[in-house]
Formats: structure tokens, sequence, C-alpha cells
């Protein structure tokens, strides 16, 4: 077996939170002073990485460690309205069963994490590292390599955005795409994946 860790995000990979996300986004925008959402371009939006997106609404990068709290923050008051996408449940259990480890590094807060995951899940994941910052997910998954003791080229980072997908090479370890999340598969296969994923039942037969 090639990879004998898998490194998932978690917003728009593992839960659905693209919903709650596209709404507190314009609560952010009215909070925070800038450009709100053009829903009717949604599509057009998924094509861009994160800095396009910051730059298509005017967000100065000093205020993004604020939007991010904020929106986190909401987050948690809005738990009931996330869930995982359907399969999950099943796919970690067998990926973990298969002797596989798990880890999860993700912008969001740990405890919007656990508690979306729910004890069961939460208790095949070795190692956790939340509460990224926009451009922070390298130094987390670094520290994920170093405290599982498994090497980058045996490690696989699933995850949904154009950001994950450099980090992953940034770090070394092979990149999983899946065409659920955030950005277009389309626009992730320009970051040439290891591996793609277009249903989750096929992340349990490839680790």
């Amino acid at each position: 077996m090639k990879h004998q860790l898998i490194i998932f995000d978690f917003d728009g990979t593992l839960a659905d939170t693209m919903p709650v996300f596209l709404r507190l986004f314009d609560e952010a925008a009215d909070k925070y002073h800038f450009k709100r959402l053009d829903h009717e371009q949604r599509h057009l939006l998924r094509g861009l990485d994160a800095r396009q997106i910051m730059a298509l609404h005017k967000i100065p990068l000093w205020k993004v460690p604020m939007i991010a709290s904020f929106m986190r923050s909401r987050m948690a008051d809005r738990l009931d309205e996330i869930r995982l996408f359907p399969g999950v449940d099943d796919m970690l259990r067998v990926l973990s069963q298969r002797g596989v480890r798990l880890a999860l590094v993700s912008s969001n807060s740990l405890s919007n994490v656990v508690a979306t995951l729910g004890p069961d899940n939460e208790a095949l994941f070795s190692h956790f590292e939340c509460g990224a910052s926009l451009f922070g997910k390298l130094p987390k998954v670094r520290k994920v390599l170093a405290a599982a003791g498994v090497a980058p080229e045996h490690t696989l980072m699933v995850g949904d955005e154009i950001r994950d997908a450099k980090v992953a090479a940034e770090a070394g370890a092979d990149f999983g795409a899946v065409a659920w999340g955030y950005n277009l598969i389309e626009t992730l296969m320009a970051e040439r994946p290891a591996r793609v994923f277009h249903e989750i039942g096929e992340l349990a037969l490839g680790g």
C-alpha cells in the first residue's frame, strides 16, 4: 500500500459546509466592509483560488484573520445545519480497518470539526491540526507528518481546493482531488493531482 497516512481537509471534503459558508461570507462582508458574493457567478467563483477571491472582493490580507475567526465562531452557532457528506462514515471506517492512518488539517476550529464528525469518527483519527490560517496549512501538515512518523511520499492529502493541492506539493505529499467540494474538479486537475475522486466511496478503495 503506497499511502500509509491520509490527511483530510474538512470543509468541502468531509463536511458539506458550503451552504452555511456562503451565508456567513455575506455576514462577514457586511461586518468587515468588503464585497458580498455574487451568487449568480458562483460557478465562476469555483474556478478561483483564495487569493483571487480576496482580490475580487477587495479583502485586504490584514483583515483575513479577523474574518476567519468571525466565521468559525458563527459556524459554531450553526452546527445543526452542517452534515458530513453521505458515505463519509463508511469510508473512514473502511480506511481505518485497512490499516491506513487518518489525520485532519483544517482552517475550521477543532470544536466545530469534532462536533460534526461525532465521537465514532473522531476516534478513527490519530492527529488533528485545526484553526489553520488561510495560508497557514503547511506548518500544520508538517507537524502531522512529524508526529505520525510517516514520510511525505507515503502520504496522501485529500482536499477540495487549489490551496490544498499547493500545500501537498510543498510538503512533498501526493494530492487527492475530490470532485464534490469548493473548487471545480476541472480547476483542480490543473494542479496535477496524484488521485482524483469523483465519489466518496472511491476513497475507501485507494490509500
